[in-house]
């Protein structure tokens, strides 16, 4: 498994551009900054633009527990918060993929 590390602060422009560039499986944003419910579906709406619709896309960072529902609901695969293990991470895409079988 290969991780593409964009940086911090990057536009969801930016961010779905690397994704497509990069040619990934899983595109996992963590946000801090409680934007989440914002900038999730502007990464949907970029990727439909493009005609993406297989990559798993996976939420990370701190968010109140009560918007993974609604995270779910715009099309989130996981959501995997602030205090999840290296270990639960790494399982979790693995059976992402796995799930989705290949492209």
């Amino acid at each position: 498994m290969d991780v593409i590390y964009s940086g911090l602060h990057r536009t969801p422009e930016e961010v779905v551009s690397a994704a497509i560039q990069e040619d990934v499986d899983v595109l996992g944003v963590s946000l801090l900054s409680g934007v989440h419910l914002t900038v999730f579906p502007k990464i949907f709406n970029l990727l439909a633009d493009k005609g993406i619709n297989d990559l798993i896309i996976v939420a990370g960072g701190v968010m109140p527990d009560e918007d993974v529902a609604e995270l779910k609901k715009m099309g989130v695969s996981e959501v995997l918060l602030q205090d999840t293990p290296p270990e639960a991470i790494v399982k979790t895409l693995t059976r992402l993929v796995a799930e989705r079988g290949p492209r």
